[in-house]
């Protein structure tokens, strides 16, 4: 059971569809008995450039700055946040939550905007899975703005229901570290390519093979 979340809300207007998914975020978990806390960027006047700002309790090499030394050395001295068990965009857990402005279609295999999965790969697999976090399949409102109410209340009421069980939920598949070779430059490993190569499709998006994506990779958890 996760107790405090965090939910990164990055949205100018509070009469947004974004601003009605946050709230219902937030009464949903909070009825669940977890703490919920809510970054607004907005309200915060946020930055999103890197700077020695970000870096509490003085730096160890001022005179030669090196943002990635010193957020290494602020990581391992517990200067860093580590508070949240879940955190929506987003410590242990993630998941991205957000709104389009076209229908699912748009973004399909043959949309005009590409593959959706192909999309989200840097950023739940560059991004979270990288930095440690148990990655759920993200919520995704689909053009909310052209909808009738009954359709966006029909969304908001879909997300409440997700949030019920979030964390019972599988998530999302990324390859193991232990699949790549590190003395080959983090290769595959022949074992690995063996197991896989009568699979129809790639191992992750980015790991495809040379095969067709694997379906819904990054929007739906591996079963």
């Amino acid at each position: 059971m996760v107790h405090y979340l965090l939910i990164v809300y990055a949205h100018e207007s509070p009469a947004s569809f974004n601003a009605a998914a946050k709230d219902a975020a937030v009464a949903a978990l909070t009825a669940q008995g977890c703490t919920v806390e809510v970054s607004d960027l907005y309200a915060m006047k946020f930055k999103a450039a890197a700077t020695t700002e970000d870096i509490t309790g003085g730096l160890k090499d001022a005179e030669n700055f090196c943002y990635a030394k010193e957020i290494k050395l602020a990581s391992e001295e517990g200067r860093l946040l580590k508070e949240a068990d879940l955190v929506i965009f987003q410590d242990k857990k993630a998941m991205l939550s957000f709104t389009t402005d076209c229908p699912e279609s748009v973004y399909s295999d043959t949309g005009i905007n590409g593959d959706i999965n192909v999309t989200l790969w840097p950023l739940q697999n560059g991004i979270l899975n990288y930095c440690g976090f148990q990655v759920f399949a993200p919520q995704i409102f689909w053009d909310p703005a052209t909808g009738s109410p009954e359709s966006r209340s029909s969304m908001l009421e879909g997300w409440r229901t997700r949030l019920q069980n979030l964390c019972g939920e599988a998530s999302v598949y990324f390859a193991p570290l232990d699949y790549f070779d590190k003395e080959k430059g983090f290769l595959l490993k022949p074992e690995v390519k063996e197991k896989y190569a009568s699979k129809e499709s790639g191992l992750t998006v980015g790991i495809h093979m040379g095969k067709p994506l694997p379906a819904n990779s990054q929007t739906k958890a591996r079963v």
